[in-house]
């Protein structure tokens, strides 16, 4: 299963640890990560949140806040 995937599984405490686990794999694995340094990382998390209101604009349901966060990790990845 790809990071994205796994991702769209997150709903609970286990699924957001073994998402958070496959994203530090993917850290430790590629350097094609858009914010490389923890700065970076957190201000493009940041954005993605404020720019999307948590993800609410982005179809996230609200009432699953762990899907929530782990998107907020994802994004510190790839947001611009």
């Amino acid at each position: 299963m790809d990071l994205h995937e796994q991702l769209a599984e997150v709903m609970d405490a286990t699924t957001f640890l073994a998402f958070v686990h496959a994203l530090a794999a993917d850290k430790r694995a590629n350097n094609d990560w858009e914010n490389i340094s923890v700065e970076a990382f957190l201000d493009a998390a940041i954005s993605w949140a404020e720019d999307s209101e948590f993800g609410i604009r982005q179809g996230l349901p609200p009432s699953n806040l762990w899907a929530q966060f782990a998107t907020f990790l994802y994004c510190g990845k790839i947001y611009e």
